[in-house]
């Protein structure tokens, strides 16, 4: 039957007969997962005894025979006999080259054109007023509103002029206490999160009634929703000035009734065919002559929508190979491009061209991106979430010599070369770290996810009277279920959903799930895959949970969790953990090394491993943080020796003279925070390192927090060989003077330094220091009073914010002579990139 759907997929047109047979087989592959999954349930219930006695198990095998004679195999020949006869079924499949060619991964979005709608805004930004200003974007979804305002906040005329600027994502399930909190965070590094609604708001109120700044509120979809945040905003400061795009012209009249909102034009020819170019080439004007003229054409018929140009462009870079093939390649996406924008209706069109795209993706790729449906509007996702949650549905198949998550890695990159999902931030190894996709391309999976096509997933959306938008009695029939606001009213109706495999939650609020309210979720999910619901708070660990065997991925929050229980071994499918606690350490009492799935445990607590049993379990774990320092012993790291991420928390003292950690060969990722509790962390620095050689052998990434160590000691770091990223937070090292002598950080490509009281920053000795240093990141370094000139030189990135000015002024130096050098453009794309937080200059 799964192989049946995985040929099926790769048919270029499908009648509806076809699309019928498609969804039978489909709901027949559930059917018999369930029945299967309902019998391994039965059977872990109770005793040998009792399972062997149950009466359920003769109508259980009763229901395995019946679907088995009744429904798979006449399904199975009427599918193979119509598979057969249809012409649809004759169409070559779809080819899915791999090609090196394709565009690098960057967070940078290529923005193209639009200097002139650019240069408006920032004009009006710059106008003198009598009270806060309000200036809009507006236009259709896909047209790049947020990529004008993007590039009006980089812009170096708004950076100069504007010494506070804020950007806030605010979307249709906006939450006023969370925009609250984004603009304070610029202000402020207390922490605001248990203040209500009114003391934030006054709070900002009060930060924002004087001074200059900017504020770009991203996305805004309703008057209420303007209204709200408006009552924050201090009508009085005459220097302030707000940004806001969105999609509706109401808001913007709303948002200032004395200045018309500006309505964002299309593209012209030439910067469509500009930007198709940017997508499939990376650069322009290299386009082999041979394809030019079909590139404008398809160009053009993109209408100068963006989006639909960065789609179509994510298939034609999938198409690149000899000119002659690719050529043909470009001609058939042209034919399919006329075909599929012919609707008048320009969001239809839109949907048409993400269809095109959607139907060109190889089958394994196709759950991984409609799965992207799931999160909220403009929810910036964690790549790593993003990596095990596929890899717990079963989406990601295994191939030999490479592990699940490099394949899931290689997954979101391919979604990401096809301009499906856009990146956000990236990791200092050049990882994806964080990603979304676009409105369109959101409800786009969400519709082809949903009951009536694939069954994949399905968003239920309550209204604020706790009523459910959808047809709550169809929950019965879904295998996954999102519900991001008013879960609790979702779970008083106590809901039957026998055939959910997961429950996922991402609430920009917290929730408060009460105790009693608990079994609801046992009773409503008993085949229960994925839970994953971090903004429910939890009063204490619930224990029932441990009921629900098949579970794969869990992630839990809760103020005071302190211990996870013993039965949390009895779900011995689990691969990964996530417990979110304000508690400084999580006791467990399971062996979780005994639980031979588990893959990952991720926590911010202290983990204190109360049972160190006997066997080889361990052998699967990958992902450890936090561990307490009191376990991180010999015997806890031979039964977990592929340890790739490790995390420890606590009195960091007892690790000086530990020898153990030298014994996790494959540990590439270390973080180690120091936490005194019950004394300050800076009453009780660090007096040194480990010696390298006590260092894992190939540890590529470190991290070090609260270590207040003494400068000095750089030079043990210095000399481990294989450590490409090293960030330093939160005083990790303190002292004026750090002198660096040469001959060490051979393979270091990223440094970070957070919150320290360095001064002097200085190089000596003969040699080369740092010779592979490409990227440089200061934070909060403010009395630094400049970077070595000749270190800078070597740098492609120098990030810096809130530090002196001075500092920054070199810099901008340093900068200068770069363009003076080598021009503008090969400083800008290829030599230098310098990054400085609005305010400090």
């Amino acid at each position: 039957m799964k192989s049946f759907l995985e040929d099926s997929a790769s048919k270029r047109v499908k009648s509806e007969l076809f699309k019928t047979l498609e969804k039978q087989i489909r709901e027949i592959v559930y059917t018999a997962e369930d029945t299967i999954d309902t019998c391994v349930s039965q059977a872990a219930a109770g005793s040998w005894f009792k399972r062997n006695l149950n009466p359920n198990r003769l109508s259980l095998a009763k229901e395995v025979q019946s679907l088995r004679e009744e429904k798979v195999k006449p399904a199975f020949e009427d599918a193979r006999m119509k598979f057969a006869t249809l012409q649809v079924a004759d169409a070559p499949p779809l080819q899915d080259t791999s090609d090196p060619r394709k565009i690098s991964l960057t967070a940078d979005k290529k923005i193209v054109g639009l200097d002139d709608e650019a240069d408006k805004i920032i004009k009006y930004l710059n106008e003198d007023s009598k009270e806060l200003e309000v200036v809009s974007i507006i236009g259709m979804p896909g047209l790049g509103k947020t990529t004008l305002a993007l590039k009006i906040y980089r812009d170096s005329r708004i950076q100069y002029e504007f010494p506070t600027i804020i950007w806030v994502y605010v979307s249709e399930e906006y939450n006023k206490k969370d925009i609250f909190l984004t603009i304070l965070r610029k202000f402020t590094q207390q922490d605001m999160s248990r203040k209500s609604e009114e003391e934030l708001a006054q709070q900002v109120k009060e930060y924002l009634s004087t001074g200059k700044f900017l504020i770009i509120m991203d996305d805004v979809w309703t008057v209420d929703a303007w209204d709200q945040i408006e009552a924050a905003l201090p009508k009085s400061n005459i220097y302030g000035k707000i940004l806001i795009t969105s999609r509706y012209e109401t808001v913007a009249w709303r948002a200032n009734r004395e200045r018309l909102p500006h309505k964002l034009r299309f593209l012209n020819e030439d910067e469509s065919w500009q930007l198709l170019q940017l997508e499939v080439f990376g650069k322009e004007g290299v386009c082999p002559p041979e394809l030019e003229i079909t590139g404008k054409l398809i160009a053009e018929q993109c209408d100068g929508l963006p989006l639909a140009i960065v789609v179509i462009g994510g298939i034609l870079v999938d198409k690149l190979s000899s000119v002659s093939d690719t050529k043909m390649e470009w001609k058939k996406v042209s034919d399919s491009v006329q075909t599929y924008i012919s609707n008048d209706d320009k969001n239809r069109r839109m949907e048409n061209i993400i269809s095109l795209s959607y139907n060109k993706l190889p089958y394994e790729l196709r759950d991984c991106f409609l799965y992207l449906g799931m999160f909220p509007e403009d929810y910036e996702i964690p790549a790593w979430k993003l990596i095990h949650l596929w890899i717990a549905e079963g989406f990601v198949k295994q191939k030999p010599g490479k592990s699940l998550e490099d394949i899931a890695e290689e997954n979101l990159k391919e979604l990401v070369n096809r301009n499906l999902v856009m990146v956000d931030k990236m990791k200092a190894e050049g990882e994806v770290k964080t990603c979304h996709v676009h409105d369109m391309i959101r409800e786009f999976c969400k519709r082809e996810a949903a009951l009536k096509n694939q069954n994949l997933f399905e968003e239920i959306k309550m209204s604020k009277d706790g009523v459910s938008e959808s047809n709550i009695s169809e929950v019965q029939k879904f295998r996954r279920l999102c519900v991001h606001s008013y879960v609790v009213d979702f779970f008083l109706k106590k809901p039957k959903a026998p055939k959910v495999r997961s429950f996922w939650c991402f609430s920009k609020a917290d929730i408060t799930l009460a105790l009693e309210h608990i079994p609801f979720i046992i009773d409503t999910f008993n085949l229960l895959r994925v839970f994953d619901v971090n903004p429910i708070r939890f009063k204490r660990f619930p224990t029932k949970i441990t009921q629900l065997i098949h579970l794969r991925y869990i992630a839990l929050s809760g103020d005071d969790f302190k211990v996870l229980p013993k039965d949390i071994s009895n779900l011995w499918n689990l691969q990964t953990i996530i417990i979110n606690t304000k508690s400084r350490t999580l006791e467990i009492k399971a062996d979780i090394l005994k639980m031979m799935q588990l893959r990952h445990l991720k926590t911010k607590a202290a983990v204190i491993l109360t049972k160190e049993g006997k066997g080889e379990a361990g052998v699967n774990l990958r992902t450890l943080t936090r561990l307490s320092p009191q376990c991180c012993t010999k015997q806890v790291f031979d039964r977990a020796p592929y340890l790739k991420t490790l995390g420890i928390r606590g009195q960091l003292l007892t690790l000086l003279d530990n020898r153990s950690l030298a014994n996790l060969g494959r540990l590439e990722k270390l973080k180690l925070v120091n936490d005194a509790f019950p004394r300050v962390a800076s009453e009780n620095p660090l007096q040194g390192l480990p010696q390298p050689d006590r260092f894992p052998p190939n540890l590529r990434i470190l991290t070090l927090s609260s270590t207040f160590l003494d400068w000095k000691n750089m030079f043990v770091l210095g000399m481990l060989n294989a450590l490409e990223v090293l960030k330093l937070k939160e005083n990790a090292f303190m002292g004026k003077c750090w002198d660096v002598v040469a001959g060490g950080f051979n393979s270091l490509e990223f440094l970070y330094i957070a919150r320290t009281d360095l001064q002097f920053w200085t190089l000596s000795g003969r040699g080369d220091h740092f010779p592979k240093l490409r990227c440089l990141v200061l934070k909060n370094c403010e009395k630094l009073h400049e970077v070595p000139t000749c270190l800078v030189e070597k740098l492609q990135t120098l990030d810096m914010e809130r530090v002196t000015k001075h500092a920054v002024a070199a810099a901008r130096k340093i900068e200068q002579e770069k363009q003076m050098k080598y021009g503008e453009q090969s400083t800008r794309r290829g030599g230098f990139k310098l990054i400085i937080a609005p305010g400090d200059e």
